[in-house]
């Protein structure tokens, strides 16, 4: 069975920085594209960011770019995504999703996306 589950969220002030996890088990994560999607209050589903099974090829949507940086252990089975410089309109729930790799964009699996992590950014 697949699970994934996200957590590091919590409250913080516009500016601040957060560390989130995704812990993955159930299938090869080592061999899968991995990318973190979240939902903001009263909005569908964003894609934020994107990573390839290597570490590479690593893609941000471009109103996190600069300000997120995805990265990935293969040996533990777990995605990370740092945050700094928070801003309001962050706030959102945070998910870890397995991905496609196309045409240089990534394609979450929203409908697979686990359990995820509330991130609230106050000004």
């Amino acid at each position: 069975e697949v699970q994934l589950v996200a957590s590091g969220g919590g409250l913080v002030q516009a500016g601040g920085s957060l560390r989130l996890s995704c812990a993955a088990s159930g299938f090869a994560f080592a061999n899968t594209h991995m990318t973190w999607i979240r939902q903001a209050p009263g909005k569908g589903l964003e894609w934020v960011s994107g990573i390839q099974n290597s570490g590479g090829r690593i893609r941000y949507a471009d109103s996190v770019k600069g300000r997120f940086v995805i990265s990935r252990d293969n040996a533990g089975d777990t995605l990370y995504l740092q945050m700094n410089s928070l801003k309001p309109e962050d706030t959102a729930v945070y998910y870890c999703s397995r991905g496609s790799y196309l045409g240089g964009k990534y394609y979450p699996e929203f409908d697979q996306r686990g359990q995820g992590t509330q991130v609230t950014v106050s000004s």
